[in-house]
């Protein structure tokens, strides 16, 4: 069941929350030095996860911030942080993330708890690092064309060749959306879009195709993990990425989180509505400003910060 707030209040202030590909070498160090409820936190969190994450986010090398298993649990517990240190005490009234930003979303909403979603973002980590280990696939984004020809190019792909994956996966903003396949799938895709007119088809240093079929066994596994979670009814309405539309009933929350992993991220959908729903103002949550870039590329009317830490 969709959320029934109304679309005729307007300046409603929305919270975002990055995905991977955020990071940066030295992630919440000046958090960890400054305060000290995120020294706590940073405590907390090496003890669930069992590794010293934060050692690897204050001093690990660039390389080490992109396994999986790293990089999406240190941008979840960045983005929670900034946020429980500079926003949590203020008005909103929404929240998105961005793919793995969704866990964030849902812990700053108060559907679980930090340690609940830690977990959580632990175990996705894993299984998708495990799913991507199991075939060679990949993501590229691409640049300059209309969502339909690059789903007609996808199509075309997987028609011609049978055992190939190649399909849509994050619907960033109007001209670029990024893919997600076999490795196989992507270079000939890649071929077809250029032909296609395509100003740029760009490969993501990414381990795996997320947001496709070639994630299903992990998604298997992360369903029982989240089904074993009590959800809590959102302080905040939260718009979820399969559909860029606001949900409030915890059963639906579930169901939504659970398909994100095989379904495409509908960013460009999910701003729209946002503003159907009277959004003007978006704040940015998280490493990076990736988000709130493009949120002003989406409609040049918002206003539209990011909250680094």
């Amino acid at each position: 069941m969709q959320s029934d707030i109304k679309d005729n209040v307007q300046d409603k202030k929305c919270y975002l929350f990055p995905g991977q590909g955020s990071q940066f070498k030295g992630m919440g160090k000046d958090l960890y030095e400054q305060f000290s409820k995120a020294h706590e936190i940073f405590q907390k969190a090496d003890a669930i996860l069992g590794f010293p994450i934060s050692e690897i986010m204050f001093e690990g090398s660039e390389e080490e911030l992109k396994q999986t298993k790293v990089t999406q649990p240190a941008i979840y517990i960045h983005s929670y942080i900034v946020f429980d240190l500079f926003q949590k005490a203020k008005q909103g009234d929404m929240m998105a993330g961005h793919s793995l930003g969704e866990f964030s979303a849902l812990t700053a909403a108060g559907v679980f708890s930090f340690v609940q979603g830690l977990e959580l973002v632990l175990q996705r980590a894993l299984l998708m690092q495990k799913a991507c280990e199991n075939q060679s696939s990949t993501m590229a984004a691409v640049i300059g064309l209309s969502d339909e020809v690059v789903e007609g190019v996808c199509r075309e792909v997987q028609e011609e060749f049978k055992n190939e994956v190649v399909v849509p996966a994050n619907y960033n903003k109007p001209g670029q959306l990024v893919i997600s396949g076999t490795t196989k799938g992507i270079a000939k895709a890649t071929d077809a879009l250029k032909a296609k007119g395509a100003r740029r088809v760009v490969n993501l240093p990414v381990s795996g195709a997320f947001h496709s079929s070639l994630m299903q066994p992990a998604q298997q596994r992360l369903a029982q993990a989240i089904e074993a979670i009590d959800f809590q009814t959102p302080k905040f309405t939260v718009f979820q990425n399969v559909d860029g539309k606001p949900y409030e009933n915890t059963k639906d929350i579930k169901q939504n989180l659970i398909d994100q992993l095989t379904s495409p991220v509908k960013w460009t959908a999910t701003i729209l509505n946002m503003k159907n729903y009277g959004t003007t103002e978006f704040i940015e949550c998280g490493p990076g400003n990736v988000l709130s870039s493009l949120v002003k590329q989406i409609d040049r009317t918002f206003k539209a910060s990011h909250i680094l830490g």
